[in-house]
């Protein structure tokens, strides 16, 4: 496999990620207005088949408290002046939540910018991530952005990229009795987390690097997704010849390979990615109903590294969800199944869809996918993104008509 450091540098024209772009360049035209033709539904969720499920998401206690990440966002709050948590505080049910977009470009970015505060600022931003997720999960979140300094040095463009251009919003008011959230919007790493009492959830959930490992430098050591990548090898390489023909739906992503609606130049194969928050996505591959008990138990795993991005007592949570709809979880991959090819693969039941994508370079000028670039998402679909359901139920009990969550 080609180093990732044989590549040049793709010649790109340079859009900020800090100063918003209005004017989009022609070739990405066509995607913005398609995303703000998306916007513009009502938030449902993503489904297979015609109509959402409901009742997967029951308010019931977890037994695992909050406090934390809400002394986390209060004290986040409290280090902003007032124009600053202006900019920051949105309503729960504002828009904004669903205008992440991975890319470095600030097309829809609000919020405030770390880059803006200072060290004991940022501190407290990064300490709203560290309450939130994983100690794995904050590393991996802190390397992506670690990452993209490395690219500002490398590329010399200081405008596109960067450790500290990432936008912390918060929605609603934190609280241990109403529902609330924050988001983190940025270049290959846009988190939503919604919190309603001793429930957490965080979906829509992206996270993305490109290239993926140091051998030397600063971020000597640094391995980006090892472990995502080698969970799908392992449930891939043990199906049997039958699974395989199932499971395995296309043999190669090479570009000429596919046709151009696999081809997307943000989304890749991603069918769930920014914006794609009502799609209607088939289910495909092998179920967990016809896999073996050794694989079946390689699918749990798989699946508990993506919920093991979110702190451990609140992932245990959503592996129990997880856990419920194991024989309705379906495995897929396209590609290649030996170490050096690309690949992307897809897991999806009704509570969790997780998929992993290859692509070719942005930062470097490789047309074919390799994995010096990758990038993943995890939904809860059937409502679980950005607590939609939660919120319903919430709604049905408690009159808000006087609006707690109106914009501050």
């Amino acid at each position: 496999m080609t180093h990732w450091k044989e590549f040049g540098l793709r010649h790109r024209v340079p859009l900020s990620a800090r100063t918003q772009v209005v004017e989009a360049p022609d070739r990405l035209r066509p995607f913005l207005e398609q995303r703000y033709r998306l916007l513009a539904e009502p938030l449902r969720g993503i489904h297979a088949g015609e109509e959402i499920m409901h009742g997967l998401y029951e308010r019931t206690a977890t037994g695992v408290d909050t406090d934390a990440i809400i002394d986390a966002a209060q004290v986040f709050l409290a280090s902003l002046n007032e124009e600053q948590r202006g900019r920051t505080c949105f309503a729960m049910d504002a828009v904004e939540w669903r205008t992440w977009l991975n890319i470095h470009v600030n097309f829809y970015r609000h919020g405030v910018m770390l880059e803006e505060l200072d060290e004991a600022g940022r501190r407290c931003g990064l300490n709203l991530l560290r309450a939130t997720l994983s100690a794995r999960g904050f590393k991996q979140a802190r390397d992506i952005m670690r990452v993209n300094e490395f690219l500002a040095a490398l590329t010399g463009s200081h405008d596109e990229f960067g450790q500290w251009p990432y936008f912390i919003s918060i929605f609603g008011t934190p609280s241990s009795e109403l529902p609330w959230g924050w988001q983190i919007d940025g270049h290959h790493l846009n988190l939503n987390c919604v919190v309603l009492g001793d429930q957490l959830i965080v979906a829509p959930a992206f996270m993305g690097s490109e290239p993926c490992q140091f051998d030397d430098g600063p971020l000597a050591g640094t391995h980006l997704f090892a472990d995502e990548q080698r969970a799908g090898f392992n449930l891939i390489r043990s199906f049997s010849g039958e699974q395989r023909e199932r499971g395995i739906v296309r043999p190669s992503i090479a570009p000429e390979a596919l046709p151009k609606n696999m081809q997307h130049p943000v989304d890749g194969r991603m069918l769930a990615g920014a914006f794609q928050d009502n799609a209607r996505i088939e289910y495909e591959g092998v179920r967990g109903a016809d896999m073996s008990d050794a694989q079946r138990q390689l699918l749990r795993s798989l699946v508990g590294i993506y919920v093991g991005w979110t702190r451990d007592g609140h992932a245990g949570v959503q592996m129990h969800r997880v856990e419920q709809h194991l024989d309705e979880t379906w495995f897929s991959w396209m590609g290649a199944t030996g170490d050096e090819g690309p690949f992307y693969y897809r897991v999806h039941s009704p509570v969790v869809l997780v998929e992993f994508d290859h692509h070719p370079g942005v930062v470097f000028d490789n047309l074919m996918p390799t994995p010096h670039h990758i990038h993943t998402v995890v939904r809860a679909p059937n409502g679980g993104d950005y607590g939609t359901d939660w919120l319903r139920q919430h709604h049905e009990h408690f009159d808000h008509s006087h609006g707690y969550h109106r914009r501050r």
